[in-house]
């Protein structure tokens, strides 16, 4: 191979990488849960708002830009970036009242009012909501509360939040241990999540859809892999949805689920998880009556499937570090049939 072939062959091979790169970036912009693509009201006025901002920046940056290039080429041109001349005569003192105190307090001012409006506008829901939802951030997971007048129709999940489609929910957040942060970009803005303190916030979906939340305030090591799932539905799918993790886990009913269910009671599974109708009734984390049903474990770290929740089960610490689930040790016929039962609690 000749040394322009071999040039000509790196070229190719830079430029492939360079658009693969790209590729990924722009692959990864469409899935992420951007605030620029909102699903509600609330949310596509707070995507506006951030348009303006945006805007705003992007003119202030040319303006200073321009304003610093031009008299650096004007006196690279005239051989002299200083006019001495220029100096002594002075006269810059309007342009800094102008540039630097006039035009900078106009254009605060205005955007202050306008988000201060947006603000107002999206802090409370149009009409009083008739769904409550309580959220409370752990590190690193969410457990999800459904509360009634009646403490026996309750409802404990974790990581998922089920809401009907263009109903406004209140949501009612606290933490347990630190600071956290609520948030579903395209449905609203964010809330805060502060030990000691109740804070309440709303949501709305105007379209049916699985939207990504994420905890925006960094609560540890693993911050970025505490996300939870908001699920839209239509009104009849979630008062089904909300029937159906109103009853009690299901009995297994063949042998392995059955033989799943006494080594789940009999391992520390139970002292840290609850299942519902049976003697496990842990609070330390999340509850499992129904963990079949979710979309992902480990607060959207993992898919929700027999393989990764085997490996959850065995060895946590591998997948999310630092979490407080402790390693098990357990054989494949005790790990299988656990497993087999869990896949029952639909």
């Amino acid at each position: 191979m000749t040394a322009a072939t071999r040039s000509r062959s790196r070229g190719r091979g830079w430029r492939t990488r360079i658009a693969l790169a790209l590729a990924s970036v722009a692959c990864a912009c469409a899935r992420a849960p951007s605030p620029m693509r909102p699903a509600s009201e609330p949310a596509a006025q707070l995507a506006h708002l951030g348009w303006l901002l945006t805007a705003i920046a992007s003119i202030v940056c040319i303006v200073i830009a321009v304003l610093l290039l031009v008299p650096g080429i004007r006196g690279w041109r005239a051989g002299s970036a200083i006019d001495p001349a220029a100096v002594r005569r002075g006269g810059g003192e309007r342009w800094i009242v102008i540039g630097g105190i006039a035009i900078p307090i106009v254009i605060l001012l205005g955007v202050f009012i306008v988000t201060a409006a947006t603000l107002a506008k999206t802090s409370h829901p149009p009409t009083r909501a008739r769904f409550m939802v309580e959220v409370t951030g752990h590190q690193w997971w969410w457990e999800v509360h459904y509360p009634t007048t009646d403490p026996t129709q309750n409802v404990t999940t974790a990581n998922e939040i089920h809401i009907p489609v263009g109903e406004p929910v209140e949501l009612r957040v606290e933490s347990r241990d630190v600071a956290h942060s609520f948030w579903v970009p395209r449905l609203q803005g964010k809330i805060d999540l502060i030990p000691g303190q109740t804070n309440t916030f709303w949501i709305r979906a105007d379209t049916a859809g699985i939207y990504r939340g994420q905890c925006a305030e960094y609560c540890g090591m693993q911050h970025a892999h505490m996300a939870f799932e908001v699920i839209a539905e239509p009104l009849p799918q979630f008062e089904q949805w909300l029937a159906s993790q109103r009853a009690p886990a299901a009995a297994p009913t063949d042998s392995l689920a059955l033989a799943g269910r006494d080594a789940f009671q009999r391992q520390a599974c139970s002292l840290c998880h609850a299942v519902a109708g049976t003697s496990a009734a842990g609070k330390l984390g999340p509850d499992l009556s129904h963990v079949a049903s979710r979309l992902m474990l480990a607060a959207g770290t993992i898919p929700n499937t027999p393989g990764h929740l085997s490996g959850w089960i065995m060895n946590s610490q591998t997948i999310k570090p630092g979490n407080d689930m402790p390693q098990m040790y357990l054989d494949g016929a005790s790990l299988h049939a656990i497993v087999a039962y869990l896949g029952t609690l639909h």
